[in-house]
């Protein structure tokens, strides 16, 4: 058996908005996040770390945001292809771990509903995603509210 464990990290700023999209979930939110797509760094980070455990890159070589055509796309185009990928290659998605760094929105009203939504995309149950989330303690970029970062960890093993 091939197993392989992959990371992902990713950050979007705030701008004008009235939610941010988390791992497939609006929440209400006082900003939305800037991003060439929809911004949702949780989806992004899970992408990333899917592409990091098959050595492939990472999602802006797949999706370039130089291409008009991702411009506002849904991060679950993203996701679905990361998955497709590692399927061709032999592989599928055991486990997924999401962490979401922000000091607003709270993340745990909606963390059931993220799992499940990324649990769908990914074609796993849902008891093998994991989201939680932690502030920094009101340091750094997060912790001024400027914006909200994700870290990810994915493990893919042979079909």
């Amino acid at each position: 058996m091939d197993i392989r464990l992959g990371n992902g990290f990713d950050v979007h700023r705030f701008g004008p908005g009235d939610h941010v999209v988390l791992c497939g979930v609006q929440v209400p939110h006082d900003h939305g996040l800037r991003g060439h797509s929809d911004a949702d760094v949780g989806m992004h980070a899970l992408t990333d770390a899917i592409y990091g455990a098959l050595a492939r890159g990472d999602i802006g070589q797949h999706f370039p945001p130089s291409d008009p055509q991702w411009k506002g796309a849904a991060s679950d185009i993203f996701l679905r292809h990361a998955v497709g990928l590692a399927m061709q290659m032999g592989f599928r998605v055991n486990h997924a771990d999401i962490t979401l760094i922000c000091e607003h929105p709270k993340i745990g009203p909606h963390a059931a509903a993220m799992r499940t939504r990324l649990a769908e995309i990914a074609g796993l149950d849902a008891n093998r995603v994991s989201v939680k989330a932690t502030t920094s303690e009101q340091l750094g970029f997060t912790g001024r509210g400027e914006g909200i970062a994700a870290l990810a960890t994915a493990t893919l093993v042979t079909s």
